[in-house]
């Protein structure tokens, strides 16, 4: 997504006028599927409170509060929504159903671990939800994880910007992290990739058993086979001398 009207500039500059409800805001409709600099919104709030400018408790506050409600709103739009609304929001992330129906496979498995380290995912945090919601997992259940993963970001990422926000630029700050997210997304689509490439390759190149049925049976008693090479012996001229030697 192009998010060059979310400039840095203007990040700040809407923080030091409206304050606590563009940190949660941002993050909160990020995480509902709406595309939107969320986390950098969360960086930007971090960062002016390392520099007095913002109360670090209350900017923590609204970004814990507004990923698990965002990410809450998320689970029910999947789960009332069913498919048709996860594609939609794929579509706004240029993902195809293709791919939104090996990421619901692969969730169904791992739910639990996807909604709590999701959460540090840029792309898999705005799935999460929905996810969860479409794979019927319990609200409680995913509630708790949600939860849990939202506080551990949030210290993460506040913590992170309201002290290196002292050392460094902004601009640093962000960047950084961006590249941080970037890795994490990277391996998180080889988690995806991977597997399904194992797989493609099974299928276009099986592996086949040289051995025929009579091989097979050959094989399966010794006996015989010993008794073969004995007769194509030079050193064995009959049946009676072969059958010494296995005996002996």
């Amino acid at each position: 997504m192009n998010f060059e009207f979310f400039s840095l500039d203007t990040i700040q500059e809407w923080i030091q006028q409206y304050g606590y409800w563009i940190v949660f805001l941002g993050i909160m409709l990020e995480n509902a599927g709406i595309p939107l600099p969320g986390e950098t919104i969360t960086l930007v709030g971090g960062f002016l409170a390392g520099n007095d400018e913002l109360r670090y408790s209350l900017v923590l506050l609204c970004a814990v509060a507004g990923a698990i409600l965002g990410d809450s709103l998320g689970y029910w739009l999947g789960r009332w929504g069913g498919l048709a609304a996860l594609e939609k929001i794929g579509k706004l992330f240029r993902m195809p159903s293709d791919e939104i129906e090996l990421a619901r496979e692969k969730f169904r498995g791992s739910g639990d671990r996807a909604v709590f380290f999701g959460r540090f995912v840029a792309i898999l945090r705005i799935f999460a939800g929905p996810m969860a919601g479409l794979s019927g997992m319990p609200y409680p259940r995913f509630l708790f994880f949600n939860a849990s993963g939202a506080l551990v970001w949030g210290l993460a990422t506040t913590g992170v910007a309201y002290y290196a926000g002292k050392l460094i630029p902004l601009e640093s700050l962000v960047s950084g992290v961006v590249k941080i997210s970037t890795i994490a997304l990277i391996l998180v689509g080889l988690w995806f990739v991977v597997p399904r490439a194992f797989l493609w390759l099974k299928q276009k190149y099986p592996i086949h058993n040289d051995l025929s049925p009579q091989q097979h049976t050959i094989s399966a008693n010794p006996i015989p086979v010993a008794a073969h090479d004995c007769l194509q012996s030079p050193s064995h001229t009959n049946a009676q001398e072969c059958e010494d030697t296995l005996v002996s």
